[in-house]
């Protein structure tokens, strides 16, 4: 008697680990190195079609053709384990491509939840987005960005939106993150918004912070913060100072702060044709 596939015991019951603090992220460790792997194995795909995006991406010729099925295995776990950290990414998003390309969809889209999942699990500060492997923060973080984007695309405000995409684009970075770059399309994120509600298309946002607090709707004192936090930006954004760059996590707070405000402002100030 065939026994139906019902998913596992946890996915049965509900239970779901809760996200662990990100640890990781200018890293890819050992274990999720073995755990590419095996996803890769569990959505289906043979170790002669991962043996190949493995040395596609890493620019050698395979050297187990022809071998037993364990030589390839041992070659794949070989160049992957002895790889650079953000090849292991590019390898992850490159296998995604190769399912994509056979037109295997579901086998994608698992790839794509299975990995998602492993990093959620395990504190890694990346995950996958439509093939793309971009970053991640933590929860509250995440939230905001992606309401963000949900509102202004809502409210045809694309352009407000292409720069927060920016902004994840440069916290994304690999082999390291344009943390100067993050925090300069935040900001221009709330800039644009900005202009478009007060109508003043070359005015800064701090100027509009100054002259338009009321049309804007920022409650005080809570404009003060949002004008520090422009301020902020702009030194750390535009204005370097010699031997004082910017963290990541400062960049992310940033962009979450223009992330947060962007999202009030969209919904106080609704285009008139909404």
């Amino acid at each position: 008697m065939a026994i139906e596939d019902s998913g596992s015991f946890s996915d049965r019951h509900g239970y779901v680990p809760r996200d662990r603090e990100i640890t990781v992220r200018d890293d890819a460790p050992p274990q999720f190195r073995e755990a590419l792997v095996q996803i890769a194995r569990q959505v289906g795909l043979h170790d002669s079609e991962v043996q190949d995006v493995v040395c596609k991406v890493l620019l050698c010729l395979p050297r187990a053709g022809g071998w037993p099925p364990g030589a390839i295995e041992y070659e794949i776990r070989t160049l992957i384990e002895g790889c650079e950290w953000y090849r292991v990414y590019d390898i992850a998003e490159r296998l995604y491509e190769h399912l994509w390309r056979k037109g295997r969809t579901g086998e994608m889209k698992q790839f794509e939840q299975l990995l998602n999942k492993y990093f959620r699990e395990h504190g890694i500060g990346w995950q996958m987005s439509n093939g793309k492997i971009v970053t991640r923060g933590q929860e509250s973080f995440e939230v905001a960005v992606r309401e963000a984007i949900i509102m202004l695309d809502a409210a045809g405000r694309s352009t407000t939106s292409n720069e927060i995409h920016e902004a994840i684009r440069d916290l994304s970075r690999r082999p390291a993150p344009d943390v100067t770059g993050a925090i300069q399309h935040g900001m221009a994120a709330l800039e644009c918004l900005a202009r478009d509600i007060c109508g003043e298309p070359s005015a800064t946002l701090g100027q509009l912070l100054n002259r338009s607090p009321d049309r804007l709707g920022i409650p005080k004192p809570l404009d003060e913060a949002v004008e520090k936090a422009w301020g902020y930006a702009s030194q750390m954004g535009r204005h370097l100072s010699e031997g004082r760059l910017p963290t990541y996590e400062e960049a992310e707070l940033i962009v979450g702060i223009a992330a947060t405000v962007a999202t009030y402002l969209s919904k106080k100030n609704p285009r008139a044709h909404q």
